[in-house]
């Protein structure tokens, strides 16, 4: 709650699930729409056994922000900000997180939705799956990208 956001308008919501029976059910319903999408390496993901969208994590926080159409504008870089805090502040803590993008595929169906009762005026957006790491193993980051970076200094 104390990420940076634009105009300090602080635009996000977050509902903490603690409900294995809701995850497993956000997470079929999510999975099962993976399995008919276009993408073939989301199509794959879903089709491993035993693929649970939130990695059977006992919490997961959903974060939401207002509409982009609504002030401010940018609801969804704050809302972003805000969870690269809770997974700075979870490591800090020994906790495991995830940030998972794909539950939109539960996020997008309106049926489904309201069933997070997510107050009005907020649209969810992204997802944490947080827990307390099942051993010590730290998998090495996959080498960073090169040229990513450019300089423009004055005289140059």
């Amino acid at each position: 709650m104390w990420a940076p956001s634009g105009h300090n308008r602080q635009p996000w919501h977050f509902l903490v699930i603690q409900d294995k029976e809701m995850l497993d059910r956000m997470s079929d319903f999510a999975v099962d729409r993976m399995r008919r999408s276009s993408l073939e390496w989301v199509r794959n993901l879903a089709g491993k056994d035993g693929y649970h969208l939130f990695h059977n994590a006992p919490t997961v926080i959903v974060v939401s922000g207002t509409h982009p159409d609504e002030p401010p504008l940018s609801a969804l870089v704050d809302c972003s900000a805000a969870i690269q805090n809770m997974l700075v502040a979870a490591e800090s803590l020994d906790i495991g997180t995830c940030w998972i993008g794909l539950a939109r595929f539960f996020f997008e169906d309106e049926k489904q939705l309201p069933s997070l009762r997510i107050p009005e005026g907020y649209r969810p957006l992204y997802s944490v799956a947080m827990g307390y790491k099942a051993d010590d193993y730290i998998p090495t980051p996959m080498p960073r990208k090169s040229g990513t970076v450019s300089w423009y200094r004055r005289g140059e």
